[in-house]
């Protein structure tokens, strides 16, 4: 249950934004309604356990990369970020939170989660900036 009010949460402010700003129809409306059911089914088969791990975890990270930069240490936080980065991509959860958000990609311009690609440049991007 608390998967859903979250998935809700964080999904049906952007699907209304959408509305407005797509003048979506009552077909489209429930095409995206559709898929949000599939990707709330799919989370509910998740161990809500561990997604609470990687949030807590990803918080963690995230005040630690903030400080590194803050603290002008900006090689050693664009290498914990990559390397953070690469861990998540290859956690069995994090790989299923991904498949399930897969209903969702082309409906809105950002998915829940938009998985590392670490064969992507990143010479020209920075964890600080």
């Amino acid at each position: 249950m608390k998967i859903t009010v979250i998935t809700l949460s964080l999904l049906l402010p952007a699907v209304a934004f959408a509305q407005n700003s797509l003048d979506m129809n009552s077909v489209d409306m429930q095409n995206i309604m559709k898929h949000i059911g599939e990707m709330e089914s799919c989370m509910q088969a998740i161990d809500e356990t561990k997604m609470n791990e990687i949030r807590d975890n990803s918080i963690h990270m995230e005040a630690e990369i903030s400080a590194l930069c803050k603290d002008g240490k900006r090689s050693q936080a664009q290498e914990k970020a990559v390397s953070y980065g690469k861990k998540m991509m290859n956690d069995a959860t994090m790989k299923a939170m991904i498949k399930c958000s897969e209903p969702m990609k082309g409906i809105m311009r950002a998915t829940p989660i938009v998985p590392f690609d670490a064969n992507a440049e990143i010479q020209d991007k920075h964890v600080c900036d």
